[in-house]
């Protein structure tokens, strides 16, 4: 791996060190389509919501893979167990630590987020990202197990970004946890701690220098392409900055599935995790990274189990559904035509999933419970439903073999014709 024996290093630390003094708001200039983000519901609170939290910003020791490992955690100032937040994991580079990461304020996106998120900074072995045999996917498996058992996380929400290895080490994660990380932010990466399958989409944000002499530029477009088709984008070259312009183009790929945009950052610079457009005062980065995973929906308070029947009405009503499956996933979009001669107003759409699949996530509605007879119900944006309209909803869920269409479908307790 060229990072280990770059001499260079005493001169990509100074970097790092001196791009996360520059870093303050930043301005993201983005040039292309605006990605189709679709926004993600809360399926279920985690175990951690409505209890009295035992954890607190610090340094914790786990044990994971039979060794010890270690974590630092940040919460919100203004934690509480009565709303679910998202959770951020940030990565070290080589030779780096998750101090590093905690002290840059996790690439800048601590103070992007406000309130509104959950920071973890793992530690790895031997200050990089291996991940020999998969230990640091279990690490990080481990860590989440423990967090959400006592903190209130938005389960669509989780990312994961870092700089060099620890750029590989998310990508790795997007890998291996498809269903687990809404999008990642590799910065500066290349395929360093091994990926089991970009099958699965996920959405991806890479950055890469065109100058970069330790981790060529060639080895993130590989990471990004490998997405770009996971994710059904159309492939393209992207523009990139020329050298010596200081700047940087950011631009989002098209045709990419709805709620798994590819986005694209090149510029004008070396291996640096935080770089800055000439005559500009910060990073651009923290900018653009907290907005591409912002727009995958606010977080909500966690919404309690309930064992209510939809609420009554007449309900005539068409649905079309359309899957896209692979090996052990798929994701469903439905839509729902209102046939009758009155407007709905608040709508529950129950439907059975086919035994073996189980819902990871949804958009333009919350869904509950994730498996056997399912209820969606409106976002409340797209509540009102007149006659001869159809809204479109949809999810993806895993699946051990059965990839076929909910069936039975019933919209506020009125039966649905089906196609």
């Amino acid at each position: 791996m060229a990072e280990h024996a770059d001499p260079r290093r005493r001169v990509l630390s100074a970097a790092i060190a001196a791009a996360a003094l520059v870093l303050t708001a930043g301005v993201a200039v983005v040039t292309g389509t605006t990605a189709s983000a679709v926004p993600n519901s809360t399926l279920a609170a985690t175990a951690g919501c409505g209890k009295t939290p035992s954890l607190r910003d610090g340094t914790y020791t786990i044990q994971s893979g039979g060794r010890a490992r270690t974590y630092i955690l940040r919460l919100p100032g203004s934690y509480t167990s009565s709303r679910s937040y998202r959770l951020v994991i940030g990565l070290h580079w080589l030779n780096g630590s998750a101090n590093d990461v905690v002290g840059n304020g996790f690439y800048g996106l601590q103070q992007r987020a406000g309130d509104s998120a959950i920071f973890v900074a793992p530690q790895g072995l031997d200050a990089g990202w291996a991940n020999t045999g998969g230990r640091d996917v279990t690490l990080v498996d481990d860590i989440l197990r423990v967090v959400e058992n006592d903190l209130c996380v938005d389960t669509t929400q989780r990312f994961a970004l870092g700089f060099s290895y620890g750029a590989a080490m998310s990508y790795a994660l997007a890998c291996a946890r498809p269903t687990v990380f809404r999008a990642v932010a590799p910065i500066a990466g290349a395929n360093l701690s091994g990926c089991s399958s970009t099958s699965q989409p996920v959405a991806y944000f890479g950055i890469h220098g065109i100058r970069d002499s330790v981790l060529n530029i060639s080895q993130g477009r590989a990471l990004r392409d490998s997405f770009v088709r996971a994710n059904g984008c159309t492939a393209q070259n992207p523009p990139e900055p020329a050298q010596g312009s200081g700047t940087h183009i950011t631009t989002n790929y098209a045709g990419c599935r709805d709620g798994y945009p590819v986005r694209w950052a090149a510029f004008d610079g070396d291996h640096v995790p935080l770089p800055v457009d000439r005559n500009a005062a910060s990073s651009w980065v923290s900018g653009e990274v907290w907005q591409f995973f912002a727009q995958f929906g606010a977080t909500t308070p966690p919404s309690p189990p309930t064992s209510e029947t939809p609420p009554p009405g007449d309900a005539a009503c068409r649905v079309t559904s359309a899957v896209n499956a692979w090996s052990t996933g798929l994701t469903v979009n439905l839509t729902v035509t209102n046939t009758g001669g009155s407007a709905i107003n608040g709508w529950n759409l129950a439907f059975t999933l086919p035994a073996g699949q189980s819902i990871t996530n949804g958009w333009n509605a919350t869904y509950s419970p994730a498996s056997g007879r399912v209820t969606a119900t409106d976002a409340g944006y797209n509540a009102g439903l007149a006659p001869g309209a159809s809204i479109t909803v949809g999810f993806q869920a895993t699946h051990n073999g059965n990839n076929g269409a909910p069936t039975a479908y019933a919209l506020n307790g009125s039966s649905c014709t089906s196609a």
